[in-house]
């Protein structure tokens, strides 16, 4: 049977280390800021923006909540972005995606200062992970990374294969696993015989979106696997993107759905703002 993964136990040595951190820094007269935006009623995002206040206040950090209608206008928004660009006492700004259909989405990550950008997802920022030098790296990968880190799997030399290429998670993850040394191959819906790629992997990282779609005879045996994927199946059960209790049977180490990666991402948050605050020190 596979070793679990406990994404909640991990989470919280990271936030307690955050949080002693924090105190050091506001010993030095310096309070770490993060700014949350949120635009329109999205009940996800609603519950999300407040998790994310808990948890910051939580580790001493400032959380600074802007909740703006839905019929808050493009301008209205990059005005309240240049304004938290310029707020000396914000070292994050988040704004809370999706957003409204009639604001261009592109456009308001691109007016968040890279300095200020604790998601990761500035152009700026995607091209420093590129060429191997970060300055923020997206929180959900990072996530899944601090949790290698965490089973002590050293990526050297590894087969990783990402289902999965979005820029929030996909894309990231892969280049993240590539200045660890490893050799990664990215697949999509349009993977030829998507099984017979996993099955090559030491390390599968399922960022697709779809419910229980790698199945445990896709595994290499003693492979470990992280499941990003969070789907809602009836009415009550959440399940990952790969199907657990088969997976558990051929793997060595694998990450629960829920409990795994989902605690990491709003932690790598926190991270994220508190090395914004160091900087500013």
């Amino acid at each position: 049977m596979a070793k679990v993964i406990d994404g909640k136990a991990i989470a919280a040595q990271l936030r307690e280390e955050i949080k002693q951190q924090t105190e050091q820094l506001k010993q030095q007269g310096v309070t770490p800021g993060l700014a949350v935006v949120l635009v329109g009623e999205d009940p996800a995002s609603r519950v999300y923006v407040s998790m994310k206040e808990k948890a910051c206040e939580a580790a001493g950090i400032f959380s600074d909540e802007h909740k703006l209608p839905a019929e808050t206008t493009e301008a209205q928004l990059l005005a309240l972005i240049d304004e938290l660009n310029n707020d000396k006492r914000i070292d994050g700004i988040l704004v809370q995606l999706p957003l409204p259909d009639h604001i261009d989405e592109s456009k308001v990550l691109e007016a968040i200062s890279p300095k200020k950008d604790v998601d990761g997802f500035h152009p700026y920022n995607v091209g420093r992970l590129v060429t191997g030098n970060p300055l923020f790296q997206p929180c959900t990968p990072y996530g899944v990374m601090k949790m290698l880190e965490a089973i002590d799997c050293d990526l050297t030399g590894k087969e990783v294969v990402v289902v999965g290429r979005s820029n929030i998670v996909g894309k990231p993850v892969a280049l993240m696993c590539l200045a660890k040394h490893a050799t990664v191959t990215v697949c999509h819906s349009r993977t030829k015989d998507l099984a017979e790629v996993v099955r090559k992997a030491d390390v599968v990282i399922a960022a697709v979106g779809r419910p229980e779609m790698v199945k445990g005879d896709w595994l290499k045996p003693g492979a470990v696997v992280i499941d990003v994927g969070v789907n809602r199946v009836g009415e009550k059960k959440l399940v990952g993107d790969v199907d657990y209790e088969g997976a558990c049977e051929v793997a060595s180490a694998i990450t629960p759905v829920p409990g795994g990666v989902g605690p990491m991402t709003i932690t790598m948050l926190l991270y994220n703002t508190l090395e914004s605050a160091k900087r500013r020190v």
